[in-house]
C-alpha cells in the first residue's frame, strides 16, 4: 500500500522526488501519539533515495535559480493558498501524527505555515536587500545569488511549521530543497509535497525523502552536492551532522536544544507571570524554547507556588483532537521512556515534586502529567539537560545579580523570559542575559522579521528575514568603476 488514510485524508506515503513518487524497498511504521496504534507504513529511504532527490535538486537548480524573482513569489503565493485551502485536512493529519492540538493546529501552526510562504515572497521582492553605496567614487552592489541545492532536515515536534521555516526562504531565494522529515511525524511533509505540486512548482525543486535519520538523513548531510544545511533537532545529532558536512565544508544552520530561564521579579504582575509559566507546558513540554527554569524572587515564592498550582491543576490532559483539550501526548514511547528517566533520577536524587510526577496511567502510557520540581540542585542533571517534556523545576532568587549568574549558569542559550513592573530593570537584565530571543512581560511573541536561533550549544546561525537569505545565498558584492566604459 503507498497510501494511508489518515482520519479520512489521503496520505502518499512515499518519497517525492524529481516530480513523482518513488517508493523503497522497505518501510517504517508510523505510530499516532493519541493511542500509539500504527497510521502508516512510511517509505524507508537511504542512499540511494537520498542521491536521487540531490540529483534531482540538482537538475532543477539552474532554471529555478534563474526564474525571475517576482514569478519565485508567485508560486510561494499558490502554495500558501494551497495550505489555507487544506488546513482542516492538514491540521488534523498532523495532530493524528504528533499529538499536538488540534485547536493549535486550527488557530495557529496552519495558518502560519501559509504565512512563512507569504512572508518570504513579501521579503523576496520588496525587502531583500539595500541601496548600492560609494567607496572613493566606486559603486558597490550587494545582491544575494542562490547557493544550490539545500539539505533540509526538520523536527517532530511542530512538523509542518518548522518544516516551512526552512523551505519558504530557501525556494525564495532561489535554492532547490530536498527536505527529510521526522520519522516520528513525517506526513505532513508528503502532503506538502502535493500542496506544491498543485500550485505550480517546477519538477526537481522541492523533493522529500522519509527515512530514518542514520540512513537517509546521513546520506543527505554528507552528500557534496549538498550546499547547505539546515538542522533542528538536538545537539547530539547536530554534533554529527556537523561532522559530516566538515568534509564537504558545507555550510550549516543549526537550531537546537535549550534550557531556558523564566525570571519572575517580586515587582511583577504575578497573574501574568503564573499564566506565562503554566503555558511552558504547552505542546506537552516539547517545544525547546521553552522556560523550563524557573526562578522567581524569595520574598513571592510561596504566592507564586500557590497560584501556580492552581491554574496548572486546571489544565486538561487527554485527547488533542477534543478542542477543550490543554495537554495532549509526548510523540512517542521511546521519548516517554526518556522522559520518565529525567523524572525518576530527579526524584532519586532528593528533588520535592509539587506537581505530576509520572505518566497519566489513566489516559494510558504516551500522556506524562505536568510535572514541578522544587528543592533541586542547580547543577543536576533535572536542572541543566533539556528534558523536553512537561517538566519545569523551581529555584529562587535574592537579587538581580544572583539570577542572572544562575540563568546564564547553562549550556544553552536559546531563549528567556523575564518578568518585571520595572521598565529600567527589564533592560538592563535583558542585556545581561545570554539567549538568543529574550521575551519581557509575555511569550513566544514571534515576528519573522526578526532573527531567531541560539547562542552557545542552542544552535548556530539564526532564521528569519535578512538572516534567511544570507544563509542561503551567497552574498556578492560587485563594484563598479567610476569611469571608463566604453561607448
Amino acid at each position: 500500500m503507498n497510501t494511508a488514510l489518515v482520519a479520512g485524508t489521503a496520505v502518499d506515503t512515499r518519497h517525492w522526488i524529481g516530480g513523482r513518487r518513488v517508493a523503497s524497498a522497505d518501510t517504517f511504521e508510523d505510530l499516532s501519539p493519541i493511542d500509539g496504534r500504527p497510521i502508516a507504513r512510511i517509505a524507508r529511504g537511504g542512499p540511494e533515495e537520498a542521491d536521487a532527490a540531490v540529483a534531482a535538486a540538482k537538475a532543477a537548480f539552474p532554471a529555478w535559480a534563474a526564474t525571475p524573482p517576482a514569478d519565485r513569489a508567485r508560486l510561494l503565493r499558490a502554495i500558501a493558498d494551497g495550505v489555507e485551502k487544506r488546513l482542516e485536512e492538514l491540521a488534523i493529519v498532523e495532530t493524528t501524527d504528533n499529538g499536538a492540538l488540534i485547536r493549535s493546529h486550527r488557530r495557529g501552526v496552519m495558518p502560519r505555515v501559509a504565512h512563512n510562504f507569504r512572508f518570504f515572497a513579501d521579503y523576496l521582492e520588496h525587502e531583500l536587500g539595500h541601496p548600492d553605496f560609494e567607496t572613493r567614487g566606486h559603486r558597490n552592489h550587494v545582491t544575494w545569488d542562490p547557493a544550490g541545492v539545500c539539505a533540509l532536515i526538520s523536527p517532530w515536534n511542530a512538523p509542518l511549521m518548522l518544516a516551512t521555516w526552512k523551505v519558504a526562504p530557501a525556494l525564495a531565494a532561489g535554492n532547490t530543497v530536498v527536505l527529510k522529515p521526522s520519522e516520528w511525524s513525517p506526513l505532513s511533509a508528503s502532503l506538502l509535497a502535493d500542496i506544491a505540486a498543485d500550485a505550480g512548482l517546477p519538477d526537481g525543486v522541492l523533493n522529500v525523502v522519509q527515512g530514518i535519520g542514520e540512513e537517509a538523513g546521513a546520506a543527505l548531510v554528507a552528500h557534496p552536492d549538498v550546499r547547505r544545511i539546515s538542522f533542528t533537532g538536538s545537539v547530539p545529532t547536530a554534533k554529527v551532522i556537523a561532522r559530516a558536512a566538515a568534509a564537504n565544508l558545507t555550510p550549516l544552520s543549526l537550531e537546537l536544544g535549550g534550557k531556558s530561564p523564566f525570571v519572575v521579579f517580586a515587582d511583577a504582575d504575578l497573574d501574568l507571570a503564573v499564566a506565562n509559566a503554566v503555558e511552558q507546558y504547552d505542546n506537552a513540554g516539547q517545544v525547546c524554547l521553552s522556560g523550563t527554569r524557573l526562578y522567581v524572587e524569595e520574598s513571592i515564592r510561596d504566592e507564586f507556588v500557590r497560584r501556580f498550582l492552581e491554574r496548572a491543576g486546571q489544565l486538561k490532559q487527554g485527547d488533542p483532537r477534543d478542542e477543550a483539550t490543554d495537554i495532549g501526548p509526548s510523540i512517542h514511547p521511546d521519548h516517554v521512556s526518556r522522559v520518565d528517566g529525567f523524572v525518576q533520577r530527579a526524584k532519586q536524587a532528593g528533588a520535592k515534586v509539587l506537581l505530576g510526577g509520572g505518566p497519566n496511567t489513566d489516559l494510558g502510557g504516551l500522556y506524562y502529567r505536568p510535572t514541578l520540581f522544587t528543592d533541586v540542585d542547580p547543577h543536576s542533571e533535572i536542572a541543566t539537560e533539556e528534558v523536553f517534556g512537561p517538566v519545569l523545576v523551581l529555584h529562587t532568587f535574592r537579587d538581580e545579580d544572583e539570577v542572572v549568574a544562575a540563568a546564564n549558569d547553562s549550556a544553552f542559550g536559546l531563549a528567556a523570559m523575564l518578568f518585571t513592573g520595572d521598565p529600567e530593570r527589564a533592560g538592563r537584565v535583558a542585556a545581561r542575559l545570554v539567549a538568543g530571543t529574550v521575551w519581557t512581560n509575555c511569550f513566544f511573541v514571534r515576528d519573522l522579521r526578526a532573527p531567531f536561533g541560539g547562542a552557545r550549544q542552542s544552535g548556530i546561525g539564526r532564521e528569519g528575514g535578512t538572516w534567511s537569505f544570507d544563509f542561503y545565498c551567497e552574498v556578492k558584492n560587485t563594484v563598479f568603476a567610476p569611469a571608463g566604459w566604453r561607448s
